[in-house]
């Protein structure tokens, strides 16, 4: 007898699983001269040279995006109860973590995870993340399945490519989560994982597409 599908998790990594502006912040102050005001807008425009210096444009924010991947993610700490929310859910469910890096990173980033813990699959990906949530899901068998990411902009890819998946807001990191409107495109808003993990539980449990 072919074995039920399980429920599927898709969850991204950056201030879901593990802290990433904060640590971002501290290695440009120390290294670069650069002050991060996190919650304050784009990445680029959040950045200040301490020398006076012109404000960043988009390619130097990439840049420096790319000196901290994956050269400086041993800085980057475990999110409270992350793991311990991810192990119960995988009692029952399916897991994967799309993160938002080059695949070049790919291996930093399952080895991170494996350091706290969470030994998933994880796939990396570049854009929106609805197309590769509907491939995902499809790969799966469609079953139940439950999205949870920081950023708005990913809700709302989700919803247009695969809408009948559950998707939940989550911002870890609390400067950056005070600063951050809940996604209009996600069904919940929940910053922390011990209701988080309740909420999608119960979302598996019921057993229907959003």
């Amino acid at each position: 007898m072919t074995p039920p599908i399980k429920p599927l998790l898709i969850t991204d990594c950056d201030e879901v699983l593990v802290h990433m502006v904060r640590h971002f912040r501290s290695w440009l102050d120390e290294h670069h001269a650069i002050d991060f005001r996190i919650g304050a807008g784009d990445f680029a425009t959040s950045m200040s040279r301490r020398d006076g210096g012109p404000v960043l444009d988009q390619a130097e924010m990439w840049g420096l995006l790319g000196g901290f991947f994956p050269g400086e993610m041993a800085r980057q700490t475990l999110v409270p109860h992350a793991a311990e929310a991810i192990a119960a859910l995988a009692a029952t469910a399916d897991i994967v973590i799309l993160t938002n890096l080059t695949d070049a990173c790919q291996q930093a980033r399952i080895d991170q995870l494996a350091a706290f813990g969470i030994d998933h699959r994880v796939v990396c990906n570049q854009g929106g993340k609805g197309e590769p949530v509907a491939r995902l899901v499809a790969e799966h068998g469609n079953p139940v399945t439950v999205f949870v990411d920081d950023l708005a902009v990913h809700h709302d890819s989700v919803a247009r490519h695969a809408p009948g998946v559950h998707r939940l807001h989550m911002i870890s990191e609390p400067e950056l989560a005070v600063a951050t409107p809940a996604a209009p495109a996600a069904h919940a808003r929940i910053d922390d994982w011990r209701e988080a993990q309740g909420w999608i539980a119960d979302r598996f449990a019921a057993g229907v597409p959003a």
